[in-house]
């Protein structure tokens, strides 16, 4: 578990972020971190649209704090203060946006954004090209699809808040990597070193949450992630730890407002009227 790591691995953030340069509008790094890697606060001029394609991360800005799995990215704009911990191995791959190209500027700091099968092409055509951004056209070409698609993505809608005690951050650890696991707060507490009561009283101050809300939006967050793999509802129930596939197909209706297998195209169907609606306005 990430806490359970006496010196976690340290890793300075990449130099492409400083790169300020309004010829290369868009810049793409990529890395793989062991479990517990962890850098100091920082800020950089550059924005930052950060994605683990496997693992799960945690980003902490400030007093706030939010796990991120793979069907999620974090928009952190230039010169937010933030630190990345990654709660296990990750593979993460980053475009940075030089300050010239100003973009979600509706937004004050770090959004968790829900990302389109789109968006995660583009990342990692841009990573292939990563040295080449600045003299390959296509590359360049690429780079403001980027820039239009990131300015789109949605909000996460299942946001999913983080914490500062280490007894808490070991919890969260060992969930995020199984999020099936089924045993009661009661039974998880030799995980985190805690009495259930201390355990709860950690997650209502710090997440806002009771323990079981926070569950369940860990789950449903994992469940849109193995929708976007294409996986059905009946594997992501028993994969997830519901009792059986029609409490979890409740459960996510219950939250998105339509089934799991409709939820791609409902999310795209949004994206399309919300186009449609900026279109109309202009």
């Amino acid at each position: 578990m990430t806490m359970d790591v006496e010196n976690p691995p340290f890793f300075e953030p990449g130099e492409t972020a400083y790169i300020e340069d309004p010829d290369r509008p868009v810049l793409a790094f990529g890395r793989d971190l062991a479990a517990g890697a962890a850098n100091a606060p920082h800020s950089h001029p550059r924005g930052q649209l950060l994605w683990a394609m496997k693992g799960v991360m945690r980003v902490v800005s400030g007093n706030s704090v939010w796990i991120v799995p793979p069907s999620h990215a974090v928009w952190i704009p230039g010169g937010t203060w933030h630190n990345v911990v990654t709660e296990t191995a990750a593979q993460t791959r980053n475009l940075y946006v030089d300050p010239s190209r100003p973009i979600r500027t509706g937004t004050a700091g770090c959004t968790v954004l829900l990302l389109t099968p789109l968006m995660r092409e583009i990342i990692l055509r841009l990573s292939a090209y990563a040295d080449a951004i600045a003299t390959d056209p296509r590359a360049q070409r690429l780079g403001d699809v980027a820039l239009d698609e990131i300015e789109t993505l949605r909000e996460a809608p299942l946001s999913l808040p983080g914490g500062h005690d280490p007894r808490l951050q070991r919890l969260i650890a060992h969930l995020g990597r199984y999020p099936g696991d089924r045993r009661s707060l009661a039974e998880l507490a030799a995980v985190a070193g805690a009495s259930p009561r201390t355990l709860e009283r950690l997650f209502s101050r710090e997440t806002g949450f009771t323990f079981r809300q926070w569950r369940s939006r860990l789950r449903l967050l994992t469940a849109v992630e193995m929708l976007h793999r294409g996986e059905s509802s009946t594997a992501i129930g028993y994969a997830l730890g519901y009792r059986s596939p029609s409490a979890f197909v409740a459960a996510f209706h219950q939250h998105f407002g339509c089934p799991p297998q409709s939820f791609l195209a409902h999310r795209a169907g949004q994206r399309r009227d919300q186009a449609m609606h900026g279109r109309q306005a202009d």
